[in-house]
């Protein structure tokens, strides 16, 4: 069974010489985390939505360019994709909200009193990384809702390793203190925020 790297190797080989179908499965191989990428960070639908269509864009066209002795294809990617969200961010001028799943609905057993406590927990995480400043918004994304490691995260975001420990490390501190009267936070966003 070829590994996820394995795939994508071959895939990029075949772009590299003109198969539009290579393309299109690198494509789907990447997009729906691309998108939660953009979507988590740019809390926007369209906005989400141009800017992994950028990213994409600007990806195949500089395949090229692409070195997998300095990164992996999902790390420089990620990079593509965290820059144009960057663009949106001082376009738009303003602090944007992030969620690290859109519009979850509550599985069809829970009963309306357990889906409208996922829908508070979800507003009052949004609340609360609405609060934090864009890196410290990215390492969170990068971190948890990607499962990037701290490594990956350093090259993506372009800072040191300790430098993006310490970013996530901040982010713990700051939800625990807005959120330490949301029991529920915890469950919802698949971390412990100690």
């Amino acid at each position: 069974m070829a590994q996820p790297d394995e795939t994508t190797d071959m895939l990029i080989a075949r772009c590299l010489q003109g198969d539009q179908a290579g393309y299109a499965q690198l494509y789907e191989l990447y997009a729906p985390a691309i998108y939660r990428l953009c979507y988590s960070l740019l809390l926007n639908r369209q906005d989400a939505e141009d800017v992994m269509q950028e990213a994409f864009v600007y990806a195949f066209r500089c395949l090229h360019r692409y070195d997998p002795a300095r990164a992996s294809f999902k790390t420089w990617l990620y990079t593509i994709a965290l820059s144009r969200c960057r663009n949106v961010y001082r376009r738009k001028h303003s602090l944007l909200s992030l969620l690290l799943a859109p519009d979850v609905p509550a599985p069809k057993s829970d009963g309306p009193e357990a889906a409208l406590s996922k829908k508070d927990a979800q507003a009052a995480l949004e609340a609360a990384l609405k609060s934090l400043s864009p890196p410290l918004r990215e390492s969170v994304i990068l971190r948890y809702g990607h499962g990037l490691t701290y490594r990956e995260m350093a090259a993506v975001i372009g800072c040191p390793q300790k430098t993006a420990e310490s970013r996530v490390r901040l982010a713990h501190d700051r939800l625990r203190k807005l959120l330490q009267a949301e029991w529920i936070v915890e469950e919802w966003i698949g971390f412990e925020v100690v």
